[in-house]
């Protein structure tokens, strides 16, 4: 039975250390080819530098990275990439239009199934989101309004946590200390508040939080 093994950042670049290099470390150097999925980021307007950014560390870092939408793809289309890959990466942007092109796609089994069966999965702020059970306390982090066709707001639940990303981060400082922690303070979701220069590691049921 293939372990599971997670790794999810507030940021792949913005870091003391090359993070990719100490993800790469943790799993070792036989797995090299990366789904670098953009999706997130699609509503977003601008040069995507923190994209850039990422892209350029994870290729730094050795891996070979393929960009790829899931947006307008049949469910077989996503298959067959996730398939043909050994690391599915989401990278960071707005998670409430990253779950509603999840939803219309119909691919959240197809990775979630690749993820148990052995992919390693590295997620980058709204990518990190989207691994939760549930995307709903995150509200407020991003604009709702590009999602208003959402069936519901169940992530991929390949953990059994939702991340905070950016925690600490003067651009996020508003959005959080504003309204944030107090609609999501209530219930019983269990939450990471996660800063740019840390990522949990993730074996099967056990995690960790690493400092870089």
């Amino acid at each position: 039975m293939s372990m599971k093994r997670i790794f999810l950042a507030s940021s792949i670049s913005k870091t003391a250390k090359p993070i990719a290099s100490e993800i790469k470390k943790e799993y070792g150097k036989d797995k090299n080819r990366l789904l670098f999925i953009t999706t997130a980021s699609e509503p977003k307007e601008g040069e995507l530098k923190w994209q850039i950014a990422d892209r350029k560390e994870l290729g730094d870092a050795g891996f070979v990275i393929s960009d790829f939408t899931i947006t307008g793809k049949t469910e077989n289309a996503i298959r067959l990439a996730v398939e043909n890959t050994d690391i599915i990466h989401f990278n960071g942007g707005n998670v409430f239009y990253l779950l509603s092109q999840l939803q219309m796609t119909k691919s959240i089994e197809v990775f979630k199934t690749a993820v148990e069966e052995g992919k390693i999965y590295i997620g980058s702020s709204a990518g990190s989101i989207i691994a939760s059970p549930d995307i709903w306390s995150a509200r407020n982090l991003d604009n709702l309004e590009v999602s208003d066709q959402l069936k519901d707001y169940r992530g991929l639940s390949l953990v059994d946590f939702l991340i905070f990303p950016h925690w600490g981060s003067e651009h996020f400082k508003e959005r959080y200390l504003d309204q944030k922690l107090e609609m999501a303070y209530p219930g019983d979701n269990k939450i990471i508040l996660l800063r740019d220069n840390q990522y949990v590691s993730v074996k099967d049921d056990d995690y960790r939080i690493t400092g870089i």
